[in-house]
């Protein structure tokens, strides 16, 4: 099965998450966040750098959980200006 390429919308997207992460992680090392997530040390840079715009949902809760993050405010961040009166409040 081939994967549809993704539109500019979600590599946007996928860029503000990364944004967000990295100034979450602030001086800690990637290394130091990718442990406590359960995820790789390479998987947090690709998605920091927007190389992963759309990681799967579980890598990013984990992300979120070690960054002390809630899913609202990854969303917020992420959706940027697509999100609507239900995330914005």
């Amino acid at each position: 099965m081939v994967r549809p390429p993704l539109s500019g919308v979600e590599r946007e997207r996928g860029e503000r998450l990364g944004v967000l992460l990295r100034q979450a992680r602030g001086e800690r090392s990637m290394a130091q966040i990718a442990a406590i997530a359960g995820v790789s040390t390479e998987t947090l840079r690709k998605i920091e750098t927007g190389r992963v715009p759309t990681p799967a949902f579980f890598t990013v809760v984990a992300l979120a959980a070690a960054l002390d993050l809630s899913l609202d405010a990854v969303a917020n961040a992420s959706l940027g200006d697509e999100a609507g009166p239900a995330l914005s409040a």
